[in-house]
């Protein structure tokens, strides 16, 4: 792999890949609109600010650049604004991303790696979820990755695209030597909104429901840190490189931690106190959202090595402390 295009990677869990992408040499191009990405978090490469819905700008960089692969992580993620504001998410998740797509193909660049999600499968039927999980998405965000996964396997049978899509539980931590973190706004995401919490940026916590069937009452989720996260990404890349077939992966620790363990961590790590703020149950929370990452351990060669919650609170406490 020479040079790759990361759409999105000036966000998040984009962010995180071209840092790991220039620490194995390889040359990258990030396209990114800046929209909820940061420029100065594009530590390796050539940013090109743009959208992704500009089709002349998309056929100029993929004249010009001989990319091997294109990795993408420009997507609307917001459940709760996904359902007030759908048009927003099919606008970009879906219309935008075929835009990508067709110039992809019209330039001969028929390598893919795909950021999806655990919310194509709707509500559990049954837990942990492997990748034969019905997917039901009850959300327009989930539906919309939902959508580019049936695409993809489309284009595959069309035009020869390779493609994986990797289905993310519950991104979570930060760059472990404090270069990269979560900075979304707003944020919505419960470790780094506890630790505003714990540093006094937010006044408290707020937890939506004790009623549910675990064992302390609080929804249980898979938080995977997001330097494990860009590993399987790379894997991915050298998978496709390799020949393999379009495919997906869940990617989770397998190991669910509840709201209650999540602050209960949170305090030991930060030495703070974490106010709580009691509330409702949220319409469409599951009780537990568990992954079973089973396959891409078999196939990718996948183990995450960042998997413990006590290290994961503790790298996104590190960014907390100096952002």
């Amino acid at each position: 792999m020479k040079h790759i295009l990361v759409v999105g990677g000036a966000g998040y869990i984009g962010s995180h890949m071209v840092w790991l992408l220039g620490q194995r040499g390889v040359r990258v191009t990030v396209l990114d609109n800046l929209s909820a990405g940061h420029a100065d978090a594009v530590l390796h490469g050539e940013l090109v600010v743009g959208d992704m819905a500009d089709a002349a700008l998309l056929d100029r960089l993929l004249a010009e650049g001989a990319f091997d692969a294109v990795m993408h992580f420009a997507s609307c993620i917001q459940v709760g604004e996904s359902v007030a504001d759908p048009g927003k998410y099919y606008a970009n998740n879906v219309s935008n991303t075929i835009t990508l797509l067709n110039a992809m193909q019209r330039h001969g660049v028929r390598q893919f790696v795909f950021s999806s999600t655990a919310a194509t499968f709707g509500e559990p039927q049954y837990t942990p979820i492997d990748e034969r999980h019905p997917q039901q998405p009850i959300n327009p965000y989930g539906r919309t990755k939902w959508m580019i996964e049936q695409a993809l396997a489309d284009y595959e049978q069309a035009y020869g695209f390779q493609s994986v899509c990797l289905r993310y539980f519950n991104a979570a931590g930060a760059h472990p030597d404090g270069l990269l973190g979560e900075r979304h706004e707003p944020e919505t995401h419960l470790i780094p909104l506890v630790l505003q919490a714990a540093s006094g940026r937010r006044s408290h916590i707020s937890v939506f429901g004790r009623d549910y069937d675990t064992p302390d009452g609080t929804c249980i989720r898979d938080y995977i840190h997001v330097m494990d996260l860009a590993d399987a990404h790379w894997l991915a890349l050298e998978y496709l490189a390799a020949g393999g077939r379009s495919t997906a992966f869940n990617l989770g620790n397998g190991d669910g931690y509840s709201v209650q363990q999540v602050i209960d961590v949170a305090r030991q790590v930060t030495g703070r106190a974490i106010p709580v703020q009691e509330g409702p149950r949220r319409a469409g929370d599951p009780a537990r959202l568990v992954a079973d990452a089973a396959r891409a351990r078999e196939v990718l060669g996948w183990r995450p090595g960042r998997a413990d919650l006590a290290q994961i609170v503790g790298d996104a406490w590190g960014w907390e402390c100096t952002s």
